[in-house]
């Protein structure tokens, strides 16, 4: 029994929930930096795998956890999912933009400003905050700890991005309240903050120095310890000064059901999965009893609908995918000369466009992708086109104008009346001339049920 238990309890540490770790060095409690990758666009599986990782560092008594971030941005809710488990953090949370080339942008720039410490390499950028609206009210902003007023400088710099309805000026508003909240908590740029969301402003990682928009500038992550040495941060409403000399880097990698969700999200791999569903069920639908394209079409609809679920799905661009697959399902059953076709593959091509138009820039369908598919969509049309003009121009195949000529055969001998064989069926005939058993005949004339019959070789 003791070594069932211990079978049992192995096993269950292998399969936790828990994100997996990779260990660059074995180093006593305290003695460790947390590294977390945000890499990517922020949705719910990438908020899931911070939240989870950020309570991991905490169990295993991190002295820092470093969130190393290279992001076009993302969903809303799941933008402050992230900073609401950073402000819970009792860890130290420093936001680093890195490596050289990475950025911050949208959701990226709000991350870090919730972060405890901000810090970016050479050749990053940060900003383009101004949120996107797919429709609906934004949803209240977490509680942030209250911070004391009194920053109430004019905004300088680019514009404000002119907005078009109540509820995108609404979702400004939030917005800009929201990072201003967080700016002010942790003694950053409150103006520049505004001016990322109002007028999409960006600044490279020197810039944003300058700017008092970060705390530092490291070119590497051993630079980053080093220069992370005795600062002081408050987190959980404790001071810390940060003794970060000699520790170990301990990298929490996604576990198993992050990344899968991480796939299915993709906006590629959803498109995907949505198509193969949907021939899939129509492969099926034209050859009953196959099988396996309607079992392999419902698995991947499941799926890719799952994957829709979680992203931010433009419902317009959704509507006008269905609406194209049923005009070009329609041009299969009652061919208009590709004028169904046409219009079902414009509309199919026009909502691949816009499925993801939503906050996260590089959310998106590959431009690619649509393109291939709506080229295949274009030969398809074109063969049925093809198809219904040639049936057209094709005499009657059926009826008893089609009969006449063709062959039969005497069953039997016969003076006037007979029976022949036609195809596989008897039929009765006359004929002028006598026919033997087995002789071979044609048809000149159909009178109701009976065919008049003539012999081939007299």
């Amino acid at each position: 029994m003791h070594h069932v238990a211990q079978w049992l309890v192995s096993a269950l540490l292998i399969l936790s929930p828990a994100s997996s770790r990779s260990t660059d060095a074995v180093a006593p409690a305290n003695q460790v930096a947390t590294l977390i990758e945000l890499n990517g666009p922020i949705g719910p599986a990438m908020s899931r795998y911070v939240e989870h990782s950020l309570a991991d560092a905490d169990n295993e008594h991190s002295a820092v956890v470093v969130l190393q971030m290279d992001t076009p941005g993302g969903l809303d809710t799941s933008m402050r999912d992230v900073i609401k488990a950073i402000l819970a953090s009792p860890v130290p949370v420093v936001a680093y933009v890195a490596p050289s080339g990475a950025r911050a942008a949208s959701a990226g720039t709000y991350i870090l400003y919730a972060s405890h410490i901000a810090a970016m390499a050479p050749a990053t950028n940060l900003g383009a905050a101004t949120p996107i609206s797919i429709g609906g009210e934004p949803s209240a902003p977490p509680a942030v700890p209250p911070v004391k007023s009194g920053d109430d400088k004019k905004l300088k710099g680019p514009q404000a991005i002119p907005v078009a309805t109540t509820s995108e000026q609404k979702a400004v508003n939030d917005a800009v309240a929201y990072i201003r909240a967080l700016a002010q908590l942790r003694g950053r740029n409150a103006v520049w903050a505004e001016a990322a969301v109002r007028g999409a402003a960006s600044l490279s990682a020197n810039d944003a120095r300058e700017q008092n928009v970060i705390d530092i500038v490291a070119k590497d992550m051993p630079d980053l310890l080093l220069q992370l040495q005795g600062r002081k941060v408050t987190a959980a409403d404790h001071e810390w000064v940060l003794d970060v000399r000699g520790l170990a880097v301990r990298t929490i990698t996604p576990d198993w059901r992050t990344r899968v969700l991480l796939i299915l999200t993709h906006p590629t791999i959803a498109y995907g999965l949505l198509l193969i569903g949907i021939y899939g069920l129509l492969l099926e639908g034209y050859n009953p009893g196959v099988v396996l394209p309607g079992v392999v079409g419902a698995l991947s609809l499941l799926l890719g609908l799952y994957g829709l679920q979680l992203l931010a799905v433009n419902y317009a661009g959704l509507a006008l995918m269905a609406l194209g697959i049923g005009l070009i399902v329609a041009e299969f059953f009652m061919p208009a000369f590709g004028s169904l076709g046409v219009g079902g593959l414009a509309a199919f091509v026009i909502g691949s466009i816009i499925l993801f138009d939503n906050q996260a820039a590089a959310a998106r369908v590959a431009l690619p992708l649509i393109v291939g598919i709506a080229v295949s969509g274009g030969f398809v049309i074109m063969a049925i086109v093809w198809l219904a003009a040639r049936a057209r121009r094709r005499p009657l195949s059926a009826g008893a104008e089609s009969m006449i000529g063709a062959a039969v055969e005497a069953i039997n001998d016969c003076q006037d009346r007979c029976v022949v064989r036609f195809g596989a069926e008897l039929w009765n005939a006359r004929t002028s001339t006598p026919l033997r058993a087995g002789q071979q005949a044609r048809i000149v004339k159909v009178e109701e049920l009976t065919l008049w019959v003539e012999p081939l070789h007299k």
